[in-house]
């Protein structure tokens, strides 16, 4: 393996785990393997720590390929719960509202879902990365302040509904970059007359990456503990770098 001039590397993140996390554990495992202190590693497209599936890392060079890798339709399966709303919109919050869902149907599902296809504006969740001033709104969601978030623009190609049994709903989303499920939750739970949140998220593609082609962190680690290494023609191997 060439990780200077650059390798792609998709696992299957853990639940629980950070994007970083995941980026740290393979960072550390080529630092050892070419006997380096400090090496680029990156990610292309962050998951919460409540969701699991696809995380593609690169290495070396391949960090100029984020952007691109990025931009990439993704796919998700998403487990929701209707009747209750948490202040993140899944579990990393406890339930703030309690609703009826009783009157829930599957034909009132199926009704609803295409009012979210094709290209729509969403206001992301306040529990998320984007910024405002300079810092992340969930650190103000954190503190209890009050934050007014834009709706952005997004595309959701495919909605389908893959199993109905109240107050559960499992979908498969297939949309744009940028698009914020805990969000798409939160819509839908209105547009039913109810409350909604995440409770299971799996990110099934990333561009032509599926979860199949994906590896464990562990057999990730031990892929790249095994491997041949090599090196670009300009790369000057450095010597004694991991001595203190």
């Amino acid at each position: 393996m060439d990780f200077i001039s650059g390798e792609i590397i998709a696992v299957d993140k853990p639940l629980g785990w950070t994007s970083f996390d995941a980026v740290k554990r393979i960072r550390g495992a080529i630092q050892r393997k070419l006997n380096i202190k400090k090496f680029k590693v990156g990610h292309a497209g962050t998951l919460d720590p409540l969701a699991t599936g696809v995380l593609i890392i690169c290495t070396g060079r391949a960090t100029r390929d984020i952007e691109r890798l990025q931009n990439g339709t993704k796919e998700y399966i998403a487990t929701i719960k209707l009747g209750a709303t948490t202040p993140s919109f899944d579990l990393e919050t406890e339930i703030d509202q309690i609703f009826p869902y009783e009157h829930i149907t599957e034909d009132m599902v199926y009704a609803v879902l295409p009012r979210f296809m094709g290209q729509i504006m969403q206001v992301p969740p306040v529990y998320s990365a984007v910024k405002i001033d300079g810092k992340r709104a969930y650190k103000y969601a954190r503190k209890g302040a009050e934050v007014e978030l834009k709706a952005k623009p997004l595309v959701i190609e495919e909605l389908e509904l893959l199993s109905f049994s109240l107050p559960e709903l499992k979908l498969r989303i297939v949309c744009s970059k940028g698009t914020y499920i805990r969000a798409l939750t939160r819509d839908i739970g209105k547009e039913l007359n109810t409350g909604a949140h995440l409770t299971a998220l799996c990110r099934t593609r990333v561009g032509d990456i599926r979860l199949d082609d994906c590896l464990s962190i562990d057999d990730a680690v031990k892929e790249i503990s095994d491997c041949e290494l090599s090196f670009p023609p300009d790369y000057q191997l450095p010597s004694s770098n991991m001595e203190k």
